[in-house]
């Protein structure tokens, strides 16, 4: 009986990694320029985003400072 078990998982698991591969093989990956581009639109609206979140960071420091 547990041998008929680790036939199915190995089956199983066997099929999972297909199926990986095969969706793998349907993506469309990006070129080195697209890749580069998009690497650098991220780091810029991060660091934007620090940006305001420090802004408001100082703005209600302030706030309270004043208040407290």
């Amino acid at each position: 009986m547990a041998a008929n078990t680790s036939v199915k998982k190995t089956g199983r698991m066997s099929g999972y990694f297909k199926g990986v591969r095969a969706e793998l093989k349907k993506v469309t990956w990006p070129t080195r320029k697209e890749l580069m581009t998009y690497t650098v639109v991220v780091i810029v609206a991060v660091a934007l985003m620090t940006l305001v979140v420090w802004g408001l960071d100082v703005i209600f420091h302030n706030l309270f400072g004043i208040f407290v």
